[in-house]
């Protein structure tokens, strides 16, 4: 029976520094909030998205019961203190200290240099830095599977190819036209990226015993499609898409 009181205690533990290590990162993004305010377009969207980000942990945080639901809770958090990095960089101010590394991001890149492209009559911008026609940050992420570097853009189109789906025509070409050869720069190959991948997600798939990983992925989807297929769908479309580096 001892051993039974000690994994008892063990998770209960595990699932006390789950819930105030959740709480700690969604604490702080309120507070940044409230203290930065902001005119420009980049600023404006990086805040919102940050306050849509901090709503959506509130609301993560007050039905978790789970260590995953909190990590779920945490990672939303997280993602908002991204934009607040975002907002405080188009601000000019220093941006604060770095960040744990967003879970969906992984093996995503970053946009290195300006770019314009044309799809079906329509321009789309995207550039490491932000401006009046690039005021929507991305912090990096999948959607639909598929790798989208982190940096600035003329529109949130992710938004759309989430509730489109990926394979509508137009979200397609998007993806080819902006993430050609030589794009992004996620600092080794695709060999490398899609290993990481494939072990990010055998990892997660063992948390909880897999219990609580069906709701983690499906919740989560918003930002970047991360939990089930992640590595099937990072290898295949990434590899087929992309070959070796960006």
């Amino acid at each position: 029976m001892w051993w039974q009181f000690g994994s008892r205690k063990r998770r209960q533990q595990e699932l006390a520094d789950a819930r105030e290590d959740a709480r700690r990162w969604y604490e702080r993004l309120g507070g940044q909030l409230m203290n930065l305010h902001g005119d420009e377009p980049a600023v404006k969207q990086a805040l919102a998205d940050a306050g849509e980000r901090y709503n959506a942990a509130g609301g993560q945080l007050e039905r978790a019961t789970t260590v995953t639901q909190y990590q779920l809770a945490r990672e939303t958090a997280l993602e908002g203190l991204a934009y607040i990095r975002a907002a405080r960089i188009a601000l000019g101010i220093d941006p604060g200290p770095a960040l744990p590394p967003l879970a969906a991001a992984r093996a995503t890149g970053q946009i290195t240099k300006p770019r314009e492209v044309e799809v079906q009559g329509h321009t789309y911008r995207a550039s490491p830095d932000p401006g009046n026609d690039t005021p929507y940050y991305y912090p990096g992420g999948r959607v639909q599977g598929r790798p989208v570097p982190a940096g600035w853009y003329s529109e949130p189109w992710w938004k759309t190819a989430l509730v489109a789906g990926a394979g509508a025509v137009g979200t397609m070409l998007i993806f080819d036209a902006l993430f050609s050869p030589a794009w992004g720069d996620p600092g080794y190959g695709f060999e490398a990226g899609y290993q990481e991948g494939f072990a990010d997600g055998a990892d997660y798939a063992d948390v909880d015993q897999g219990g609580d990983v069906g709701d983690f992925g499906g919740d989560y989807a918003e930002a970047g499609d991360f939990g089930g297929g992640f590595a099937g769908d990072f290898g295949g479309d990434f590899g087929g898409d992309f070959g070796g580096d960006f």
